[in-house]
């Protein structure tokens, strides 16, 4: 495994561009698996693709800019995540030859390791949806059953799969108002008061903590790498950042 820390040298757009490349890169050779782990450094609403064609997609977009979050479109599925710079973004690519008949595994196991590694952390994580969360999914890791602290989601390529995990650590009354703006625009059910986060549960953590225990979790021992050993990946990155942005 190849394990990649710190977020991009361009912003979002690019970390969304770099996941995309390395999940090509893993479809094309055998035995490829990296992880990048990474806090963002701006902040960011990312609509789905099929968000973009919904009819209130365009004011959507204005509220998150007025609200000072960069929208973007991203490639995994899903419903419009918002995160800040409290946050620890997982983007974790391997080759697979039946990547679809894993695909529902993948999200049990996944979602089940999060929960292990927030418990270690001191928060009661449990496994499951949030009702009036945003990008509702089955496998979101919750607090208590009441609040969302992750959201996941998945691209799945012919030879290849891309799992993205989105670890909530601070600025939930951040994100609430411009969630709240979006998702009225795009027409779609949610409450503001299922927005988490885990500092909220344990005042002590914060993203460092939070992005090592999870490379603990996902990658044991081994050796992490700059971003910038990625070298013509990252610059290809930088040159299909523009696909992300709206």
């Amino acid at each position: 495994m190849q394990v990649y820390v710190d977020p991009a040298p361009g912003g979002e757009a690019t970390n969304l561009a770099l996941g995309h490349l390395l999940a090509r890169r893993a479809e094309r050779e055998d035995s490829f698996e990296a992880l990048h782990v990474y806090r963002p450094s701006g902040r960011s609403v990312v609509f789905g693709r099929r968000e973009t064609r919904a009819p209130g997609f365009g004011a959507a977009v204005r509220a998150a800019t007025a609200a000072g979050f960069e929208p973007l479109v991203r490639a995994t599925g899903g419903r419009a995540v918002a995160y800040t710079e409290q946050t620890v973004v997982v983007h974790h690519v391997r080759h697979d030859e039946e990547p679809i008949g894993g695909h529902d595994a993948r999200f049990v196991e996944i979602g089940h390791r999060l929960v292990d590694v927030m418990r270690t952390l001191g928060v009661e994580a449990r496994l499951g949806a949030v009702p009036g969360e945003y990008c509702p999914g089955a496998h979101s890791v919750n607090a208590r059953g009441e609040t969302k602290l992750i959201g996941t989601a998945q691209r799945v390529l012919r030879q290849a799969w891309l799992f993205a995990s989105l670890v909530v650590v601070g600025d939930e009354e951040e994100l609430r108002p411009v969630l709240t703006e979006v998702y009225g625009h795009l027409g779609q059910d949610f409450d503001a008061a299922s927005v988490g986060s885990l500092s909220a549960e344990n005042p002590a953590l914060e993203p460092g903590a939070v992005a090592r225990a999870l490379l603990t979790a996902f990658a044991g021992a081994t050796p992490t790498l700059p971003i910038s050993a990625l070298g013509e990946l990252l610059d290809d990155a930088d040159q299909l950042a523009g696909d992300h942005r709206v």
